[in-house]
């Protein structure tokens, strides 16, 4: 079959397929969603200078190198924007075929934290450390279960066979998402868990699925959430942030450094900011994790309300784009994944930059395509290629 369902780069059918058509009238270059793909770059292009603000003068952690993190962040990169080609060409398609495989694989990463291979970074027990290589499986989860999920519930509604997801579908879906949440949790790591709970409920909301399913996935959310609480499940580390949270003035000194020293690189920024490179807070080191959880602080307090401001306007264009290809995929399975990849995208942003403001606890997610961090580079960067992979295949009459 040589139909708009037949698999290709560009969804023509596989006579047409290839790199060679790259200059063509109705060449791939010209499907490609770019205002995406540039705002995406340009968040991970002027993350690397943040990054290298942030590190140039860290000694005790760059190894006496103001290059090391720059370097090793335009590698990372350099290895996402490859993974997005080849997620590209392959297409979401041909991922949906595979999605046991990868499903089982992410799986089986996540479990080898909780053996003697897992690794503590920064407080948290969710990373594999093999000689210099660090991988933090819960990134490549949020992947894995956007696609599974939507593999099942858009099956039989692709197929012509449902007008939307039935309950035992439904029911499925939330089982396979079941566990790999209850591994997070195990960590334990609360900040991914909260952002899969942010998956799920944008993957049910596209679905179709009935609202009883998102309303009784909310109240399970609040009861889960207080049993864990009595349960004593989190660390004691995570417990302090969440006081330190409701009561900023808790200690200013211990728990509540963080944010405190956040909030007043932020608010030093003004309207644009100290410069590149000369801002007090961030040269004085006064900021732990600054390149990872707190890189925000940089743009705030060098760049001001101009450049933060900048970054959120960036993290707004693939939103919107997002949900663009998200309402004109023609098949149930594409806009479920586009939507999946906006509800993960919108709670992370929302959530990193909330936590560095004083609104939201500090949870440990990444700024996504600004923060240091190989895994969640990877993992963003896969999920730009599924939705130009969603935009790229549409039939022609599309």
């Amino acid at each position: 079959m040589t139909g708009a369902n037949s698999f290709s780069v560009s969804g023509y059918g596989p006579e047409r397929a290839g790199w060679t058509r790259i200059f063509a009238r109705d060449s791939l270059a010209r499907r490609l969603d770019w205002p995406m793909l540039l705002a995406a770059m340009a968040l991970s292009l002027l993350g690397s200078l943040l990054v290298f603000s942030a590190t140039r003068n860290r000694t005790e952690i760059n190894q006496g190198d103001p290059y090391f993190f720059l370097e090793r962040h335009l590698m990372n990169l350099g290895i996402g924007f490859a993974l997005m080609i080849g997620t590209l060409w392959l297409g979401h398609r041909a991922l949906r075929n595979a999605v046991p495989l990868l499903y089982g694989l992410s799986v089986a990463l996540a479990l080898v934290v909780l053996t003697p291979l897992g690794a503590t970074i920064n407080g948290q027990r969710n990373w594999i450390v093999i000689g210099g290589f660090s991988l933090q499986p819960a990134e490549f989860l949020k992947v894995t279960i956007i696609l599974g999920m939507a593999m099942l519930l858009a099956a039989r509604v692709d197929a012509g066979d449902k007008p939307y997801p039935d309950h035992r579908t439904v029911a499925q879906s939330l089982g396979l998402a079941a566990v790999p949440c209850v591994i997070l949790l195990l960590m334990p790591d609360l900040g991914s868990v909260l952002a899969m709970v942010a998956i799920i409920l944008g993957v049910l909301l596209a679905s179709g699925a009935s609202n009883r399913w998102v309303f009784g996935l909310l109240i399970a959310g609040v009861v889960g959430c207080i049993t864990i609480w009595q349960l004593h499940i989190l660390d004691q580390y995570q417990i302090n942030r969440f006081a330190a949270f409701a009561n900023p003035d808790l200690d200013p000194a211990g728990v509540g450094y963080n944010t405190n020293q956040a909030r007043i690189a932020i608010g030093s920024g003004g309207l644009t900011g100290a410069g590149l490179f000369h801002g007090s807070q961030t040269t004085g080191q006064f900021v732990p994790e600054q390149q990872t959880d707190f890189v925000f602080t940089v743009a705030g307090e060098e760049l001001g309300f101009l450049g933060a401001g900048l970054i959120i306007f960036l993290i707004g264009v693939i939103l919107w784009r997002a949900c663009r290809i998200a309402r004109d995929s023609t098949e149930l399975y594409g806009t479920i994944v586009a939507a999946g990849i906006v509800a993960w995208f919108a709670f992370q942003a929302f959530e990193n930059i909330g936590m560095t403001l004083g609104i939201m606890p500090v949870t440990g997610l990444p700024l996504p395509f600004v923060s240091y961090g190989g895994s969640s580079m990877f993992a963003v960067w896969v999920a730009v290629g599924l939705l130009q992979s969603i935009k790229v295949q549409r039939p022609l009459s599309a």
